[in-house]
């Protein structure tokens, strides 16, 4: 997952947020619009304790990530293995809690604690491979991207299963992946 520092601020609900399609939107400054109706989209999956670095919570339970495509790239994502231009990920990342009506001894999600977005987007991120990695705030203002110096791009580009993705960790694209021969393995080789 690609987890900036500056996170730990609650996130506002999407209904307070503007609205937006399923399309990427860039501001004329290039800063990316909060895709407001990501709830809507494809569900990939959901982790928990998979968070890293600063975000992963040391003195409290882990936190749980949901992870969301927008809905034109996962239907070309399954008919070609790849992803297209202008696909967004958004990695909702969810505190977890252990106490709550009947539960007796499992976990389960919370509050939203930070969202992250990931986008393929060849014009306005053509200087990182395509790929682009955004923070969004509290107030869910327009997001810069993340500089290229930033540890998610290196993470991304080695680990990813499929291109900048995690595929490994999406168990429905997994088998896609390997049928259009675009799953790359732990050595990187396809």
């Amino acid at each position: 997952m690609w987890l900036s520092s500056h996170f730990f601020q609650p996130v506002i609900s999407q209904e307070s947020a503007p609205s937006s399609a399923s399309e990427i939107r860039f501001t004329s400054d290039n800063r990316l619009e909060f895709p407001a109706n990501y709830r809507d989209w494809i569900f990939l999956s959901s982790g928990h304790g998979m968070t890293y670095g600063p975000s992963a919570n040391p003195n409290g339970p882990p936190f749980f990530d949901n992870v969301f495509v927008n809905p034109s790239a996962y239907r070309h994502f399954t008919k070609s293995g790849r992803w297209p231009d202008k696909t967004i990920f958004v990695l909702e990342i969810r505190a977890a809690a252990s106490e709550g009506s009947i539960n007796k001894g499992g976990q389960f999600q919370r509050d939203v604690a930070a969202i992250e977005v990931e986008v393929k987007d060849l014009k306005h991120c053509a200087d990182t491979d395509g790929w682009g990695y955004f923070a969004f705030e509290a107030d869910h203002k327009p997001a810069t991207k993340l500089t290229a110096t930033e540890s998610c791009y290196a993470c991304h580009s080695k680990n990813g299963a499929v291109e900048h993705t995690f595929v490994q960790f999406y168990p429905t694209l997994i088998s896609v992946a390997m049928s259009h021969n675009t799953l790359k393995t732990a050595d990187g080789a396809k």
